[in-house]
């Protein structure tokens, strides 16, 4: 089914509200760690899973933020079409180098598209840390990863394959992108991936040949 709160404004709407609160507190950094990503987006991640519920408000009939932190996702909730959202939350610090944060493995995301309501969703948050070691958000998007445009996005040769993000500085989001098209182009992708690995195996694999035929030549000094 196709999901309302995505082809709205809701989930605009959201990550406006939420932007708005998470400037509104006081995100205070200790200076030994304010230069820490790691700390900084903990804290970021833990006030997103505080505030987020509230911000839905009459789209959410279930909310949960109790996930292993080698979950698939940091949160879920249920909205009010019996449409379940997976979200994970990624922080990315303005100003900083080349980023390529993993977002899932393809066959977890392959076999979670199977189910028409079920949806793997991203918060991306934006920020800056001031003078004063406090975390400033410039923006954030929350999008389903089929708004996500293939040309930001890479895979990562972990397990079956991990879904990343090229570089965080630049992300481009198509949104009202149909899950059909991107999960097909997902495939095209895949299909040209898995040869290529293939190909890094038969050469690993001749590495390692070349390396036993040293030490059956090597005199065994061990002995």
């Amino acid at each position: 089914m196709k999901s309302n709160f995505y082809y709205s404004n809701a989930c605009r709407r959201i990550a406006t509200g939420l932007k708005d609160i998470l400037n509104s507190q006081e995100n205070v950094l200790p200076p030994s760690v304010s230069n820490s990503p790691r700390a900084a987006g903990d804290a970021l991640e833990n006030l997103v899973s505080g505030s987020l519920c509230s911000l839905l408000g009459d789209w959410c009939k279930d909310f949960s933020s109790d996930f292993a932190r080698r979950a698939m996702a940091d949160l879920s909730f249920i909205d009010k079409e019996g449409v379940c959202f997976l979200v994970d939350v990624k922080t990315h610090r303005e100003n900083t180098g080349f980023n390529m944060p993993n977002l899932t493995s393809v066959e977890r995301l392959s076999r979670l598209y199977e189910s028409d309501k079920d949806i793997f969703s991203i918060i991306i948050l934006k920020y800056r840390i001031d003078k004063n070691h406090c975390i400033k958000v410039t923006d954030i998007l929350f999008a389903p990863i089929e708004f996500f445009d293939w040309s930001c996005l890479t895979i990562g040769a972990l397990g079956w394959g991990q879904i990343q993000i090229s570089n965080s500085n630049n992300i481009h989001i198509n949104q009202g992108y149909s899950r059909k098209d991107w999960m097909l182009e997902f495939c095209d992708r895949m299909e040209v991936f898995y040869p290529k690995e293939i190909e890094k195996i038969g050469e690993r694999l001749q590495r390692f040949k070349d390396v036993r035929t040293y030490w059956e030549n090597k005199n065994d000094i061990w002995k």
